[in-house]
């Protein structure tokens, strides 16, 4: 009897701990259905034109690139999200393409631009009709040449950075060419971050310093994984490993502060 007994406890145990490793299961299965699935966000990188930088100095303070110069790109770039699609800035003014590359007067850049907006859109099937948000790191001139374009598109703007392009202070300035974006009519008026899509796979970032509202661009790629779209925050690879801030920035403090909130958002995500 004592056998019989003994054996039915142990019968009793396998089939409990086989209910468990069912429900357990089960359980994960649940709590793997709740994950909900990153959105199909896609990114695409465009020829915005090139910059060669004669006189990399001016790209710091001091004489920290003092004799140096580096050839640098200015790309622009397309996020198509299931809920519409963003123009993230637009390169170098068109009127270059087609042309000689052009060296300012005083020596300190050489510019160029292959290839206008338009066309390059045309090569994933975009037509300008297509962009329902423009938005740009800043507007310095090399980020808003083909901006006109976009008319129809919601400008997506730090509320700084809009208010300083309708300033007497830009200008006569040049860095800006309020010309390439006065067609944006259709202005959003951001107030720090913002969510493009409402989902959290396009996030614009507030970083001012560079200008008065530049802005960085956060993307969660389903292949990829999240993604910064710098802009002008670094201007190349040695700009970010030094954390330099280059002397022309419109605020070297905000600059500063800037540098350590986007190292510290990287390192986040």
């Amino acid at each position: 009897m004592r056998k019989i007994i003994i054996l039915f406890a142990a019968v009793l145990v396998f089939i409990s701990c086989k209910e468990a490793t069912v429900d357990t299961k089960e359980a994960e299965k649940e709590k793997v259905q709740e994950v909900p699935s990153k959105p199909a966000v896609l990114l695409y990188t465009f020829d915005g034109g090139s910059v060669g930088a004669n006189n990399l100095n001016l790209f710091a303070q001091g004489d920290t690139y003092k004799g140096e110069s580096k050839q640098l790109v200015d790309p622009f770039y397309v996020v198509k999200h299931p809920k519409g699609t963003l123009l993230w800035d637009t390169g170098l003014p068109e009127g270059l393409v087609g042309q000689e590359a052009y060296t300012t007067p005083d020596g300190a850049f050489t510019i160029s631009r292959k290839d206008s907006i338009l066309n390059q859109l045309a090569t994933i099937g975009l037509k300008k009709e297509d962009v329902d948000y423009i938005a740009f790191s800043h507007i310095h001139f090399d980020h808003t040449g083909g901006a006109s374009h976009f008319a129809a598109a919601k400008w997506l703007v730090q509320k700084p950075e809009f208010d300083f392009s309708i300033s007497e202070e830009i200008k006569g300035n040049g860095f800006y060419a309020p010309d390439s974006f006065k067609a944006l009519t259709n202005v959003i008026s951001l107030s720090g971050d913002h969510d493009v899509f409402g989902d959290g796979s396009v996030i614009i970032k507030s970083m001012p310093g560079h200008t008065p509202g530049h802005q960085v661009l956060f993307i969660d790629l389903p292949e990829h994984g999240p993604t910064l779209l710098s802009g002008d925050m670094y201007h190349f690879q040695e700009n970010r490993d030094g954390h330099v801030v280059p002397g022309f920035n419109h605020d070297l403090t905000q600059s500063e502060t800037a540098i350590a909130n986007f190292e510290a958002f990287a390192k986040a995500k």
